[in-house]
Parts: structure tokens; C-alpha cells; sequence
């Protein structure tokens, strides 16, 4: 009888640890009923007074200005916004050959907010342009730069085509190719 009760407990015991251990299994499965790329880095995360609010928040912290408003990293970021994301004649050159930030502000006059969504959804394109970062990004969040962008207005000039690998670029350029690696 002592012993009856000291295993009944123990399978007790026991029992409730296997079933822990189950729900804690379950509640940390991945859920596999979505393609990859779907669910919670698709959805949107910016909250802002509005979309061109929220737009001008998403060019500031995804780096946008960077390489799409000339001067930018040159100048300390102290550039007026009049000014921003009018592409720049600055090239990235690396072993793709050399590319060139285009002006986003012709960009979106040229083309309407679904192909802007799409595109920044699903092109793979040269360096040093994060496609794999934009790709990730919401609808929503695409749409709200989109509409930030365009409320800049039409400003400045088309960039340069990029240039094939061993074209010379005839603009000033950046190297990206790794030094020193090594063998």
C-alpha cells in the first residue's frame, strides 16, 4: 500500500511533466500552414499621425537617403528634406560593375502605387541596393513610403544607367569590393 501510493504520485508526477512538455512543444511551433516570407515581418509595424508620416519615418531608418539623396552621408545627414531622395551620380562599383541610386522622386511620378509595392516586393536586383530588406517590408509600410516619396514631388534629374563589369564609370565612385581577404 506505502509503495501503490508513492508510484501512483510519481505517474502523477510524471504524467503532468509529459503534458507540460507537450503544450510547451505545441505553443513554440513554428507555424508551418504559411509560405516562408508570410506572417508577422510582413505585417506593418509603423503607427504614425498619417502615411507620409509613416513614409518619412521608413526612409529615415531603412537608410534610404544614403545612397538616394546626393551629399547625404557626405554631409553629415544635414541636407534639407526639399532636397532628399533625388537620386545620386555617385556609383557603387563592385564585381556587378557600377549602379547608381536613381531619383525616387521621377521614380514614383513614373508609375502607380501597386507596381511600386509590387516591385519593391519582389525584385532582386545589383548592389548595394537591400532588396532582401524591401522585400520583407508590409504593403502597408511599401504604400506609406510610396506616398511620402510622392508627396516631395517631381525634383531633379534621372541617375545613370548602371554600367556592365570593366566599364570605367565616367562619375565619381565608391569601391565596394572587399581588400585584403584573405586567400
Amino acid at each position: 500500500m506505502k509503495y501503490s501510493r508513492f508510484y501512483s504520485q510519481r505517474y502523477l508526477i510524471i504524467t503532468l511533466m509529459l503534458l507540460s512538455g507537450i503544450i510547451i512543444l505545441i505553443s513554440c511551433q513554428n507555424n508551418t500552414d504559411k509560405p516562408e516570407g508570410e506572417g508577422t515581418n510582413k505585417e506593418p509595424h509603423i503607427v504614425a499621425s498619417s502615411q507620409i508620416e509613416a513614409g518619412r519615418y521608413l526612409a529615415i531608418v531603412s537608410g534610404c537617403n544614403d545612397c538616394h539623396t546626393e551629399g547625404y552621408l557626405l554631409s553629415g545627414r544635414e541636407v534639407p528634406e526639399d532636397d532628399l531622395l533625388t537620386g545620386s551620380f555617385l556609383g557603387w562599383r563592385g564585381s556587378w560593375g557600377t549602379t547608381y541610386a536613381p531619383n525616387l522622386r521621377l521614380r514614383v511620378q513614373e508609375m502607380a502605387e501597386e507596381e511600386w509595392v509590387m516591385i519593391l516586393q519582389v525584385r532582386e536586383d545589383l548592389p548595394p541596393m537591400p532588396w532582401m530588406n524591401t522585400n520583407k517590408m508590409s504593403e502597408e509600410d511599401l504604400k506609406a513610403l510610396y506616398h511620402y516619396i510622392k508627396s516631395l514631388g517631381p525634383k531633379g534629374e534621372h541617375v545613370p544607367e548602371a554600367l556592365d563589369p570593366g566599364v570605367e564609370p565616367e562619375t565619381p565612385y565608391i569601391n565596394l569590393e572587399p581588400q585584403n581577404l584573405p586567400k
